[in-house]
Parts: structure tokens; C-alpha cells; sequence
């Protein structure tokens, strides 16, 4: 497998971090972005790739490929709008080990012609598709690497609803790539649990002060998770804080019940949660424990997207102590999201000791049931991320 696609297939949510000056949607960026510096950085802070723009129109040039070239050992994606093979043989020799190659712009004919030049380049391609018409003729022309691209290149809007269903859609045993629309650890992680292996990200690193730490933040985990939320002033402190999913119980017997689903930006992500049974809600993920276990839930629940398992939330007993939560947690397999008795005195131990891809808590971030302290939760949300 090219080094490319290799970089791409690791476990885990990559991302592809890009270098552009500016854009037709946005205007200027970052005009003085240096390729070099910022690509080296980039590779420093955890991208599994640098996608560099050589198109004009971007601020760009094939000059800042060979420059991040020169500057790291990195997979790089040349990024522009390319429809001959001499298009592609010159990225090639300016350092690319990928390129972009956009179905809205190419007919099937051309896109497989391309597609056959680039295994004989020793190049892998990123075939991008805008929506459902676009992605099943990316599979048509067995694309092994497919991009679903949140951003409307007409209108520029970004539906990142329609993308994540497409996401979820694409086969699994093709490279599946978000790209636009995130800005946060939350946005990332919903492409992750849809499907897609990583994200490509642009704006949001261009306008980021420092952009390889903004890159750093996005992909930091563990998520932090704040549940038993049953006030709109704790749903705003607890996203002010840096809380990336919001929990909300569905459960009579919870002292922590809400009704409802209060109001989550689209910033973060809302979870459900369930004990038996579950209904129809706005979140974005439901948290269902199967049985009621000795108390109000049981110890396991499932993190379900659509239907769909993506992960296990591991919990304490109802009420109760297990001295071995910890370590049983640590040994399980899959995407754990760690609870039972966590605040912000001991959370970074438990982080430490498992390594979880998300941490809860609930009761220990009150000032009585269903209110939240809103100190203790900011320490809580910056002991996670420590």
C-alpha cells in the first residue's frame, strides 16, 4: 500500500492538515502562510498527512508542494484541479505522494484514466464526491481512497449532516475521508464514529493563531464527556468549559432526568441516555445500558450512532465501588468511554490508567442532583485535557 493511504489506514481518527493562503469562500486566511515551516509543524503536531494547495485561486502554486517537500517526510497531497496525466507527473516531481481528483469536475472516463496513471506514478489519488450520486460513482470506479466533502463548492454552504450520512454509507474497506466543517474535537469525533478514518482540515487551522496546536486540540483525546445535565446554564458552562459531548438522562428514576434534549451547539455533540429502552431524540448518539443491573442502570452501556454500536461506556456499580473498574477498563477492547465515580480530582489518574477515548462524569460535578457546580466542572473538563 502507498505510504499515502498507509498513513491514513492507522487506527484511530487521522487527519490530513492543510496548507492553503486563502479561499473562495473565506477570502485570505493566512496570506503569508509559509508551506515549509507550516508543513514541518504540521507533521510535528500529529497529521498523518499535509494536503498542500497549488492552485492560484488558493494563493497556492506547485512551489509550495516542493517546498513542504523539502521540509518534511510527511505524505503529501497535492491539491488543485487536475484533468491530464501532465498534471499529475508534475506533482509527482514536485514531491507529491497523493493527489486530489474531484468527480464534479471529471467524467467516469477520465477520472479512471487518471486513476490508472496514478498506480503507474506509484501516486494514490483522494476521489472527492459532494453527494450520494458523486460517492457511488466513486465506488463504481473502485476508488480505494473516497473524500465526501461537507463544502458545496457552488454555493459554498457546508451540510455536515448530508456528509456524515454519506460518510456512514461508503464501504469499509475503502479510506473514507471528511473533509470541511470541523472545527472542534466534537465535529471530528461525529466523523469518526460515521465511518471515516480521518479528517482533512483547512480553514480552521489557517485561522487558528497557532495552527499546528489547533491541530493538536482536534485530535487530542480523551473526549470529555458531562452528563446528568438537566439546566440550559449548565448545558452553556459546560461547553464554555470545553466539554465536548453533553449527556442528558431519559430515565424516571435518575435523579438526574431531563424531558428533553436542551440546546447543543453544533459545535459539540448531544447524547441520550437510555436504560432498556430507548426512543427517538435529537441528540447525535445514544448511551443505552440493556438492564437496570442492582440499581437505576447497569455497569455496561453501548454508544450507539444511528442504530449503529460505535463504542462501550464502561460504569461503576449503582451506587456502589469497584476497586478494579480501572484496570478491567484498561484491558477492554474497542472505543471506551470510561465512567463511575470521576471529577476533576482523580480524572487524569484514570486517563493515565486506562487510556480511554472518552471520560464521563456526572454526580461528582454537582452542587446537589441535576445542578451542576460549574467550578468543579470547569476543573474537571481541564484536568481531562492536562
Amino acid at each position: 500500500m502507498p505510504r499515502f493511504a498507509d498513513a491514513l489506514s492507522k487506527p484511530g481518527l487521522g487527519a490530513i492538515a492543510e496548507v492553503k493562503r486563502r479561499s473562495p469562500s473565506a477570502g485570505d486566511l493566512r496570506p503569508d502562510a509559509d508551506p515549509a515551516r507550516l508543513a514541518a509543524q504540521f507533521a510535528s503536531a500529529g497529521a498523518a498527512a499535509v494536503s498542500v494547495l497549488v492552485d492560484e485561486r488558493f494563493g497556492g502554486t506547485i512551489d509550495d508542494l516542493r517546498a513542504a517537500r523539502a521540509a518534511t517526510d510527511a505524505p503529501l497531497l497535492g491539491k488543485g484541479f487536475f484533468s491530464t496525466e501532465e498534471h499529475l507527473r508534475e506533482l509527482k516531481e514536485a514531491g507529491a505522494d497523493a493527489v486530489l481528483l474531484l468527480l464534479r469536475d471529471l467524467d467516469d472516463a477520465t477520472c479512471a484514466r487518471l486513476l490508472a496513471y496514478t498506480h503507474e506514478l506509484g501516486l494514490d489519488a483522494l476521489v472527492e464526491a459532494h453527494d450520494a450520486d458523486e460517492l457511488q460513482r466513486a465506488m463504481a470506479l473502485d476508488a480505494p481512497i473516497v473524500g465526501i466533502n461537507a463544502r458545496d463548492l457552488e454555493t459554498f454552504a457546508i451540510d455536515r449532516r448530508t456528509q456524515l450520512q454519506l460518510v456512514a454509507r461508503a464501504p469499509k474497506d475503502r479510506v473514507v475521508i471528511a473533509e470541511s466543517g470541523v472545527h472542534t474535537r466534537a465535529q471530528g469525533a461525529a466523523a469518526e464514529l460515521a465511518g471515516a478514518d480521518a479528517i482533512l482540515v483547512g480553514s480552521a487551522l489557517m485561522k487558528a493563531p497557532d495552527p499546528a496546536a489547533k491541530l493538536r486540540d482536534l485530535l487530542r483525546r480523551p473526549l470529555v464527556k458531562v452528563c446528568g445535565l438537566t439546566r440550559q446554564e449548565d448545558v452553556d458552562a459546560a461547553v464554555e468549559a470545553g466539554a465536548d459531548l453533553l449527556g442528558f438522562i431519559h430515565v424516571e428514576a435518575s435523579p438526574r432526568q431531563s424531558d428533553t434534549v436542551l440546546d447543543v451547539p453544533e459545535t459539540r455533540l448531544a447524547v441520550s441516555v437510555f436504560v432498556e429502552e430507548t426512543r427517538e431524540t435529537p441528540a447525535d448518539l445514544i448511551q443505552f445500558y440493556p438492564d437496570r443491573g442492582a440499581g437505576v442502570r447497569g455497569r455496561e452501556a453501548l454508544l450507539l450512532r444511528d442504530g449503529v454500536q460505535v463504542g462501550t461506556l464502561l460504569d461503576q456499580p449503582w451506587d456502589e465501588h469497584d476497586a478494579l473498574h480501572w484496570s478491567r477498563a484498561a484491558e477492554a477492547k474497542g472505543r471506551i468511554m470510561l465512567a463511575g465515580g470521576l471529577g476533576p480530582e482523580n480524572v487524569r489518574d484514570a486517563i493515565a490508567a486506562v487510556r480511554p477515548w472518552a471520560v464521563d462524569a456526572s454526580s461528582s460535578l454537582e452542587s446537589k442532583p441535576g445542578v451542576k457546580d460549574h467550578a468543579r466542572v470547569r476543573a474537571y473538563v481541564e484536568a481531562a485535557h492536562a
